[in-house]
């Protein structure tokens, strides 16, 4: 890829991975992008930089509209390694170049660099920096998603760059989402955006809620979203706010999730008429095997749907390993807004139904109980007690609904 022009002398001059599969744990289908931003003024200024692997990508594409040893600013609005791990590579062409950094990102930087090398400057909110005809004011946004993170903000061009807040884990030819929206749809772009949310995300919504509010008080006008992942938000920016506000509210579909695994087929064979309870009270649901499907997406499919059962087999007395792995990244995700409930077999002797229930409890959630456990392979009685189960908590999902 070459540089992309996002506005009058603003680039696009980051690097598309697209064969990552694997982001920390997240399955990534469609790939991703490292984005970073030339400004080219009086002084030429450089947000964040890329993955380290992909260095020479953003090297060439900066080279390709101005010599590297101009830059005289660096911001890093966040420090994570798919983000900075280059910053050496870049600094060893623009030796004295500034970097502008949160003080926390400051403290963390230091464990990837020698900085007494470079000249560091720490911003906090309200700071800015002018750089010519241009004006970039820095706003702090800690644990969004890591005690360093900040986002800057172009006054004059109104863009608003973000690090990772507002991504997407999607390699594409295309820069922009209208592009993308043209060669593939906006319902696979706004998946992309729920995909991101449930699995980073998820666990700052309240967060998220205030900075949106600190960011309307400012009184931004944003032209552009521009996220160091994914597409860049122009055609409509205020969707993508609309969509996180929506997410970091809990909004959710008045649906359920049935996320299992199973062993010798017993529990499967319940999930079946579980779901149809479901759908005999007019809901909508969605069944996911864990080990056919990537924690990632039955991450998102559970945060989706307004409900949630989880199935487990019984083994050694406590949860099937694929179940207890799921439940475990949930519980880092630290849900909120969502009813849950419990369903497994067992041979010789239980534990998966009840130990599940601890773990929602620990996660604070609303529970509809008891759950439902059968010995060995389901009857046709067994079956239709799976039913009825699936009635009752679609019934309770459907009031608790009535609350949002």
């Amino acid at each position: 890829m070459k540089a992309v022009e996002i506005k009058k002398d603003i680039y696009w001059v980051g690097a598309v991975d697209w064969a990552v599969r694997d982001f920390h744990g997240y399955e990534t289908p469609r790939g991703t992008t490292y984005n970073n931003y030339l400004i080219m003024d009086d002084e030429i200024t450089l947000i964040d930089t890329v993955k380290y692997d992909f260095a020479t990508y953003t090297l060439k594409n900066i080279s390709g509209v101005v010599d590297p040893a101009r830059i005289k600013n660096v911001i890093i609005n966040h420090i994570e390694n798919d983000h900075v791990t280059s910053l050496d590579c870049v600094m060893d062409l623009a030796p004295n170049a500034t970097i502008y950094i949160s003080e926390k990102g400051k403290k963390g930087l230091e464990r990837f660099f020698d900085l007494s090398r470079w000249n560091v400057k720490t911003v906090k909110t309200g700071d800015t920096l002018t750089i010519g005809k241009r004006t970039l004011e820095f706003l702090e946004t800690p644990m969004l998603h890591w005690p360093d993170s900040m986002v800057t903000y172009a006054r004059e061009d109104k863009i608003l760059f973000t690090q990772d807040a507002f991504g997407q884990h999607v390699a594409s030819a295309n820069r922009f989402d209208d592009e993308y929206e043209i060669s593939n749809s906006p319902v696979e772009l706004e998946d992309a955006v729920v995909d991101y949310y449930a699995n980073i995300l998820m666990p700052f919504g309240q967060m998220i809620k205030t900075k949106i509010a600190e960011i309307q008080a400012k009184g931004f006008e944003i032209d552009i979203i521009a996220p160091d992942h994914g597409l860049i938000w122009r055609k409509d920016p205020g969707k993508v706010l609309g969509m996180y506000l929506d997410m970091a509210n809990g909004k959710a579909r008045e649906s359920v999730a049935i996320i299992y695994d199973t062993m010798w087929q017993s529990t499967e064979k319940m999930a079946g008429p579980i779901a149809e309870g479901v759908r005999a009270e007019g809901l909508n649901c969605q069944i996911i095997k864990l080990r056919a499907t990537p924690t990632s997406v039955a991450i998102k499919e559970f945060w989706k749907c307004r409900g949630a059962l989880i199935g487990s087999p019984t083994l050694n007395n406590i949860l099937f390993p694929s179940v207890a792995e799921f439940l475990t990244h949930l519980r880092g995700l630290r849900p909120k807004n969502r009813i849950v409930g419990a369903f497994g077999s067992f041979g010789w002797g239980g534990g998966a139904v009840k130990e599940s229930y601890e773990v929602f409890k620990q996660m604070g959630l609303q529970t509809v109980e008891p759950g439902i456990q059968l010995a060995y392979r389901p009857s046709l009685a067994d079956e239709e007690a799976c039913f009825e189960f699936g009635r009752t908590f679609a019934r309770q999902v459907s009031e608790y609904h009535k609350g949002f």
